[in-house]
């Protein structure tokens, strides 16, 4: 198991990208996989996460609070802002621009801690920011979520929040409790986590990609462009916050990554039961944790080899 865990692991990417290609171009291959599964799917790789976590995850907040504070208002305030910024300067329709911003204001994803490991970045400050972020996310994700989109769209806050706790925070801390409880148990199903994950993230992505294929493809290159970007910019505004705040290399390549990857899969969840009447909300997030898995593999390669400020 610790093979395919590590081979999983290396080219996750690549497997996303696969699966990616084979729902938009052969959707038929990938219609089996129903978009009334995502919310569980979700759960189970929030739950994933909860069994690799322990309390003293948190410790960093307690240790480093200005590092963790910097990193996770930098994540609500650049992702969000940028995505309706992209969204408004590319002409998105109504039901791209809600799924775009619904990326943008979901927190950090798990990627994160992978990429910044890859990385040699500071691994114990994305842990706590991904993990500050998740457990922010129920109050801030619906908040920010209604002042972008109030103007165009009903935002049902209250259901939003209740989502997030079903679908995130519920699995997460059943996880910590579970591996709290049973540590020694949980530790022989660890090495099958990754593949448990990756699994789940493709069915996720088969679902909504090949139940939209015609509509992405006859999208243009207008949503692709959004979500590229969103992504990048993310990156570089994270680098140039930590260079502003004077942190470290490793500091800096941490929330470079943090705020950079996004719970894309948190936000496609979000468009499937906040907005059931826009299929194509679901989108953006689908594309996002397709890209975002290949710029960050590409983007460890690189910031590995940076050490020294």
């Amino acid at each position: 198991m610790k093979i395919a865990s590590k081979f999983i692991s290396r080219y996750m990417a690549w497997i996303v990208l696969i699966v990616a290609a084979l729902a938009l171009f052969v959707p038929e291959s990938c219609l089996w996989v129903q978009t009334g599964w995502i919310n569980y799917l979700l759960m189970t790789v929030m739950f994933g996460m909860g069994l690799t976590m322990r309390l003293r995850d948190f410790a960093v907040v307690f240790s480093r609070p200005r590092d963790v504070i910097i990193g996770c208002v930098s994540q609500f305030a650049v992702m969000p802002a940028l995505a309706f910024a992209l969204g408004k300067l590319f002409g998105l329709g109504v039901e791209l621009m809600v799924g775009a911003v619904l990326v943008g204001t979901c927190p950090g994803g798990t990627s994160s801690n992978v990429i910044t490991y890859l990385s040699k970045g500071d691994t114990a400050l994305s842990v706590g920011m991904t993990s500050v972020n998740t457990l922010l996310a129920p109050l801030l994700t619906p908040a920010l979520t209604y002042l972008y989109l109030r103007t165009s769209v009903s935002v049902d806050v209250k259901a939003m929040f209740i989502s997030i706790i079903q679908v995130v925070i519920i699995p997460i801390a059943l996880g910590i409790i579970i591996n709290r409880l049973f540590g020694k148990h949980t530790e022989r199903v660890k090495d099958a986590l990754p593949c448990v994950s990756v699994a789940a993230i493709c069915l996720i992505i088969a679902a909504v990609v090949s139940h939209n294929s015609e509509k992405i493809l006859s999208t243009g290159l207008a949503v692709f462009s959004v979500v590229i970007l969103h992504n990048l910019l993310g990156y570089l505004c994270g680098y140039l916050i930590g260079a502003a705040f004077k942190m470290d290399i490793c500091r800096k390549k941490a929330v470079a990554v943090e705020i950079g990857m996004q719970n894309s899969g948190l936000a496609t969840s979000l468009a499937a039961s906040a907005f059931p009447n826009m299929s194509m909300a679901t989108v953006p997030g689908a594309i996002f944790s397709v890209w975002h898995n290949i710029s960050g593999a590409v983007l460890a390669g690189v910031l590995r080899k940076y050490t020294d400020d």
